[in-house]
């Protein structure tokens, strides 16, 4: 597998598709990240870390609308791919949906969303675009 990141958004997305109340991906410490992020903006219910075999797990529990058994998670976009980087200073930062879906960063002091790394004036990797 040569993009970890892309995996782990594919694996959430089609979960996603099939109805899955959990999804379960290899774990590493960008996707701990990833996933700490989404639980803190409210698009995911709950996780945990499995600490079992040589990488471990996250057990992702997704987030549906009760009545309509609709998502919270619109669209998960993968964009610096290893084949392409993309790199953005904070004055550039990207909008997603016009600032209603977030922006994923790696930046030098972890990985964070758009708004807190604007407000810490750092830019950093796009890592994906989530709504």
């Amino acid at each position: 597998m040569t993009d970890p990141i892309a995996d782990y958004l594919t694996r959430l997305r089609n979960a996603i598709k099939a109805k899955h109340r959990v999804v379960e991906v290899p774990a590493s410490n960008v996707k701990k990240e990833i996933t700490k992020i989404l639980f803190d903006k409210g698009y995911i219910l709950n996780y945990k870390f499995v600490d079992e075999g040589p990488q471990g797990t996250i057990k992702i529990a997704l987030k549906y609308d009760l009545v309509n058994k609709v998502n919270s998670i619109k669209s998960l976009t993968r964009v610096s791919k290893p084949g392409l980087r993309k790199y953005v200073g904070y004055r550039e930062m990207p909008r997603v949906i016009n600032g209603l879906g977030i922006v994923i960063l790696s930046t030098s002091q972890g990985v964070m969303t758009d708004k807190e790394a604007k407000g810490l004036k750092l830019g950093g990797e796009v890592l994906c675009y989530i709504y």
